[in-house]
């Protein structure tokens, strides 16, 4: 997949020709052209004859290779054609108004000069601000007639206002032209302001890394580091690349990968992530990515490559604009020449509603405000820690029904610990915890962890045990100085004959029997994080139903699933039993679509299998952020339905944009249709609505889920 930057693509129906030719090809396998973004998609064994077509097509675009992530949000323009094109609008302006002065006064100025001269010296004004203003779109005109691109807003623009200077109207013609380009030029600035508040929502990537060369920091760029070498991160430095700690310890800020504002404590052996934000302490961090493989590079590549993948929405767009346009100018021809032959009236007032039909069916707004909907879409989500994967990917998240979810990394933290101690016979709870501790001491499992964890005294009793047995599949048995201690399931107090009434208790259980005699148990829970019943809360209140699937045992997932009010789960399931139940549920569903909830990683068959995958906790995690369609930065399952609110708003964004663009060009083109509506409305039509379509796309930036 090769990706190209077109810079000079200021032609929506010249993106779309672009894509189609391209498509046409039999070398070609995939192929889109993102006009908001100006970039090319393209998987074609002849490079050589990509770059010719787009040549053919439009030869005065840059066609630049992109090498790294940044390039996707480089601007349009640079700042000295946006100066130049002010300049040239403000002459063209002055010049447009002078005309207009001698045209409302020509009475008085006749006094001074001959009624010829003012009219020739007004029409002067005229035609040089008309060409001033005009000279790039009919540059443009001209050129596309030549390779047969006809139905686009340049050829509209020109035949509307050629025509309107055939059938003297000569103040129309000039002004239509000059607020098109005004209002190009301000679409141009809205575009670039988009990318350039999505660059900056992004800008995390570090300009330099302070290199360990020889015990000398020498500063170089990120790109130069090798896996393997020594960095330096002082305070308030950007960590450049990932890698791990190796010296020193701090706290980092994270929130610019997960949207989070919490800070991360970090120390020896512990792992960085590039683009998070070293706050107080010196590290010294061994780098062990290279800079374009590192977790902010590959972030940028996605939020930028998510463009390739287009929304339903984007594709009947596409579609819509190829007929709507020919079917308008059809009308407009119809209408200039029909009604003249048929009942013999003057031709030039129907050539005038023609001519403001032509400037109305350019289909501009749809073709920018939507695509870029869906791109400040996948930004604005990526700020906040959630990777989406297409714009597609969108659609599908606004469809959802059932959101099903890995339980153990997902639902809870992953880590045991002591939830419940019950003392029996006297015994109180600390001595409980107490001798589960000491007896627990020499044990690996996570289970013991968690126990001595929990009593942290254990340690100062480990020269008072004598001998130490552990049981496989039971437990332990310990002797110590004073106390025997045997520490383990139910199957092991039976098998030693100690007398208990605990047997049947709900969840991971670990029995504590003290010389003999049964003191009592300690109940082992896997933690359930901090916002999932936040996270079920709001998936509910968006109409999804919520399921959770793991491999545990029926009794700790019924605890958790009743503990989160959960709508189903299922339990003791394997990797090829989830992927199961997810067909089961999407059977069962219908039309709704099930996504499915994991860590990336051993649910790899299951988040491939669902409707849309998404990948939790997957910081740094290359296999996660391959296998997913939605990528949640943190752990955060309440993510989960902000990705679906991010969806919802945009989905309502660019169907108001539709709806828009469809009813106000409609209402001009009957207006237009029956002279009622003038040059200056149909610029309205069109130039206008462009830019408040674009203006409405830009507010998902600010709105907050």
């Amino acid at each position: 997949m090769k990706r190209y930057k077109l810079k000079g693509l200021d032609c929506a129906t010249c993106a779309i020709k672009i894509e189609e030719e391209l498509k046409k090809r039999e070398n070609v396998n995939f192929v889109t052209v993102n006009f908001p973004t100006s970039e090319l998609i393209v998987d074609a064994k002849d490079e050589s004859e990509i770059v010719e077509i787009i040549k053919r097509i439009s030869p005065e675009l840059e066609i630049e290779a992109e090498d790294n992530s940044e390039s996707y949000f480089k601007e349009k323009n640079s700042e000295n054609e946006k100066r130049k094109g002010l300049i040239l609008i403000t002459i063209s302006s002055l010049l447009f108004i002078s005309g207009i002065i001698l045209l409302l006064n020509f009475t008085q100025f006749a006094i001074i000069i001959t009624p010829t001269m003012a009219e020739v010296i007004k029409d002067s004004l005229f035609i040089i601000a008309y060409l001033i203003a005009g000279w790039k779109v009919l540059q443009k005109t001209v050129r596309n007639l030549t390779r047969k691109i006809v139905f686009d807003e340049n050829f509209l623009m020109s035949i509307a206002t050629i025509g309107a200077i055939a059938i003297h109207e000569l103040p129309e013609a000039v002004g239509v032209m000059l607020f098109f380009t005004i209002g190009e030029f301000f679409q141009n600035l809205a575009v670039g302001k988009s990318k350039k508040s999505i660059k900056s929502l992004l800008e995390v990537k570090s300009t330099f890394a302070n290199l360990k060369v020889d015990g000398e920091i020498v500063r170089v760029k990120p790109e130069d580091v090798e896996v393997g070498s020594l960095i330096v991160v002082k305070p308030g430095e950007k960590i450049p690349l990932d890698g791990v700690v190796v010296e020193g310890s701090s706290f980092v800020d994270t929130s610019i990968l997960t949207g989070e504002s919490r800070l991360k404590s970090v120390k020896e052996g512990d792992e960085v992530f590039s683009g998070m934000v070293n706050m107080d302490g010196l590290i010294t961090v061994k780098v062990t990515k290279p800079f374009s493989d590192s977790t902010i590079s590959r972030i940028l590549k996605l939020v930028g490559e998510a463009s390739s993948r287009k929304a339903k929405a984007e594709k009947f767009i596409t579609k819509f604009a190829r007929y709507y346009t020919p079917a308008v100018v059809f009308l407009a021809v119809s209408i200039a020449l029909f009604p003249p032959l048929i009942f013999n009236e003057p031709i030039t007032p129907w050539i005038y509603r023609a001519l403001v039909l032509l400037v109305i069916s350019c289909p501009c707004a749809l073709v920018l405000s939507v695509p870029l909907s869906y791109f400040t879409s996948i930004g604005k989500a990526s700020r906040d820690g959630i990777l989406i994967k297409g714009a597609n990917y969108i659609d599908m998240l606004n469809s959802l029904s059932i959101v099903a979810f890995d339980k153990t990394g997902t639902l809870t933290k992953g880590s045991f610990r002591v939830t419940e101690i019950v003392a029996k016979n006297g015994f109180s709870r600390d001595d409980v915890i107490k001798f589960a501790a000491i007896a627990e001491m020499y044990s690996n499992h996570p289970i013991a962890k968690s126990i001595v964890e929990s009593w942290k005294e254990a340690r100062k009793f480990t020269h008072l045990i004598k001998s130490y047995r552990e049981i496989p599949g039971r437990g332990v048995s310990v002797d110590m100085v004073d106390n025997s201690i045997i520490v383990g399931n139910d199957a092991l107090m039976h098998e030693m004959g100690i007398e208990h009434d605990s047997c049947y208790v709900e969840g991971t259980v670990v029995h504590v029997a003290i010389n003999g005699i049964y003191a009592g148990y300690v109940i082992i829970s896997d933690e359930i994080k901090d916002d999932a019943s936040k996270a079920v809360e709001e998936l509910k209140k968006l109409g999804c139903k919520v399921v959770m699937l793991t491999g545990d045992s029926k009794e700790i997932a019924k605890r958790v699933a009743s503990k989160l009010e959960l709508d189903e789960y299922h339990a003791e399931l394997l990797p090829e039993d989830k992927v199961r139940v997810i067909e089961m549920l999407k059977e069962k569903d219908g039309d709704g679509k099930v996504a499915f909830a994991g860590d990336g990683i051993n649910d790899a068959p299951v988040i491939a299998r669902a409707d849309v995958g998404i990948a939790m906790g997957a910081l740094g995690s290359e296999a996660a952020i391959e296998v997913a369609d939605v990528v949640i930065m943190d752990d955060m399952p309440s993510k989960v339905a902000r990705s679906i609110r991010i969806s919802k708003a945009t989905q309502k964004i660019v169907w108001e944009n539709i709806s828009l663009a469809l009813a106000i060009k409609g209402f001009f083109i009957i207006l237009g249709s029956l002279g009622m509506a003038t040059m200056w409305e149909a610029v309205f039509a069109d130039i206008g609505v462009t830019l408040i379509a674009i203006f409405n796309a830009m507010r998902m930036l600010y709105l907050k889920f």
